[in-house]
């Protein structure tokens, strides 16, 4: 007996970093059933994609007030903070969308622009377990003790430690595997992997580890 497969539901989320100048990639990646929100001045780039987000979510500190007028009038819903608020825009918007029925959450613009906006965005990836940075170039999520590559042969990956060790890491199916090792913060070990086989899998017991998958 066949039954219908409900498709993912994805939340696409614009903060205020750096875009590369190739709109069409993100035109392409962006579905008609996705539901695109901002983060201040992430709306900058919708407008010039000439996507119309549901909702814009800041202190509006970054985004021109001819922008916020257009949205205005496509009935996107503005949600004004003060610039004076404990936690950034970026995590405004995550802490919202967390508690939405959403399967993923890919957020473009992310890195690039300041050091430190960018290094506390990484930190949030662990925080929100649902998403993913992706750009042009690169995905960059959280691996949870497992994760499984089909069909990523010839790719180029590194796992990043951000906690003091990774027990028990194993890597199959890449050009540099590991058994049972132990990774240490601060270690380049497994930096410029490459996969090598159509299934590759990466495993270990405890820890905090940033995945960045080059395209």
């Amino acid at each position: 007996m066949m039954t219908d497969t409900i498709p993912m539901k994805r939340a696409i989320v614009f903060l205020n970093g750096e875009l590369l100048e190739e709109d069409k990639f993100y035109k392409e990646f962006i579905k008609d059933d996705d539901d695109i929100y901002c983060a201040d001045g992430g709306a900058m780039h919708t407008y010039k994609l000439g996507k119309i987000p549901i909702e814009i979510i800041g202190d509006m500190d970054s985004v021109s007030k001819d922008v916020l007028v257009y949205y205005e009038n496509k009935k996107t819903i503005i949600k004004r903070f003060s610039k004076d608020k404990d936690f950034t825009d970026g995590e405004l918007i995550l802490e919202y969308l967390d508690s939405k029925n959403y399967d993923e959450v890919i957020v473009f613009a992310a890195m690039g622009g300041r050091t430190d906006h960018a290094l506390t965005n990484l930190n949030l990836i662990f925080k929100y377990k649902k998403t993913k940075f992706i750009s042009e170039k690169e995905e960059i999520f959280a691996v949870d003790r497992y994760f499984k590559f089909e069909n990523q042969i010839g790719k180029e990956v590194s796992f990043i430690p951000f906690s003091d060790e990774i027990s028990r890491l194993t890597l199959k199916g890449f050009k540099f595997p590991l058994d049972r090792y132990k990774l240490k913060r601060g270690s380049s070990i497994c930096m410029s992997n490459i996969i090598i086989e159509n299934t590759a899998e990466i495993n270990f017991e405890n820890g905090t580890l940033l995945c960045i998958l080059q395209k």
